[in-house]
């Protein structure tokens, strides 16, 4: 199957994809396979709360339209331009996936199939329904897809290289279970934000999508501050304030009843706004419904202090503080080319795909 025919059906999956949004579902009459998949689609989407409690429809239509904006042909070439994807022996790559949120391993899925491998899936008990409606939509968008994608629900056998995503203990295991074979072992990582008091009003409430969507359950999600002494909380909270109706979630609301306990049984001193907790500490996995935060005296240190740390964070935010930093509101659309843990997927893909061959003798 070669490159510009899975270009193309991925290109037509962004068109299904399209039609579903938490404005209102739209049938669009040139999406082929509407007939078998539009409805089942609108139904998973409503019923995907019940297998997940954090799935809510919101959430779910979020990451749904955040891949049909990526599934563009312009996107694809774009992305895939700076590969020479060919000569690929193809392997087959086994997929530990994450389930903290909706079709949180979706890149993994389209790298592998992309760079011209087999992806062999093992989902998440959190997360096992979306991706495979997909791939029977890829299949049928283009039957040889058939042949690269395989589920398995038991152990993960009879692979060549394996991406595994998981927390710093189950990292622990990928690695020594996987110490054989080619691979990339995700941790746990989190994400920042470095302010120095003057955001503007629009940018403290982009702040606040980055901290609250998909309930701070992602890598990518905002869960510790950076601010200067002296700072005035008034816009960060101001900030945070359209979003208070996350507190309607039961999931959500248990946890902030219970970790505003926690912390304040342990005589912590908490700024509480009645839906969030902040907490002055210096670590950076702060729990659900809390964000951490801490003073800095100049921003060069806090740039010695975030490359030294850079393996335990995925995104920093910032009003152009930080080089490389990402504008505030857009920790959850990343791009493409934006990898996980900043290491190229692909490039370790085709390296896998290439390197039989350049051992293979020549005839």
């Amino acid at each position: 199957m070669v490159l510009a025919d899975k270009k193309t059906a991925f290109v037509t999956l962004g068109k299904f994809l399209r039609q579903f949004s938490e404005h209102g579902n739209t049938k669009n009459p040139v999406v082929p396979h509407n007939d078998l998949f539009f409805d089942a689609f609108a139904d998973l989407i409503l019923l995907s709360q019940s297998h997940n409690g954090w799935y809510t429809p919101e959430q779910v239509y979020f990451s749904v339209q955040s891949w049909a904006e990526a599934l563009t042909v312009e996107n694809l070439e774009k992305w895939l331009s700076a590969y020479d994807i060919k000569d690929v022996a193809p392997k087959i790559v086994g997929l530990i996936l994450a389930g903290n949120i909706p079709l949180v391993g979706f890149h993994d899925f389209l790298s592998v199939l992309m760079s011209g491998h087999k992806a062999l899936v093992k989902l998440s008990s959190n997360d096992q329904k979306l991706l495979p409606f997909i791939a029977k939509y890829l299949i049928a968008a283009d039957g040889r897809f058939s042949n690269l994608i395989e589920f398995t629900e038991g152990k993960l056998e009879n692979f060549d290289a394996v991406i595994a995503t998981g927390s710093n203990n189950t990292a622990r295991y990928f690695e020594y279970y996987f110490k054989d074979k080619p691979s990339i072992i995700r941790k746990n990582r989190n994400s920042v934000a470095v302010l120095d008091g003057s955001e503007s009003k629009e940018q403290m409430v982009a702040l606040g999508e980055d901290v609250f969507r998909y309930f701070g359950l992602g890598c990518r999600n905002v869960s510790k501050i950076f601010i200067p002494k002296g700072y005035n909380f008034d816009p960060f909270f101001n900030g945070m304030f359209p979003y208070q109706d996350v507190i309607k979630y039961e999931k959500y609301a248990n946890n902030y009843d219970y970790n505003k306990a926690v912390f304040l049984m342990s005589n912590f001193k908490l700024l509480d706004n009645e839906f969030l907790t902040i907490k002055e500490d210096t670590g950076y996995a702060s729990p659900i419904s809390s964000v951490f935060y801490e003073y800095y005296e100049n921003l060069s240190d806090i740039k010695t202090r975030l490359q030294h740390d850079k393996d335990q964070i995925q995104c920093i935010v910032s009003n152009n503080l930080i080089d490389n930093s990402i504008p505030f509101g857009k920790t959850q659309q990343p791009e493409l080319w934006d990898y996980a843990d900043d290491v190229d997927t692909v490039a370790f893909l085709l390296q896998l795909g290439k390197s039989e061959k350049s051992e293979s003798p020549k005839d």
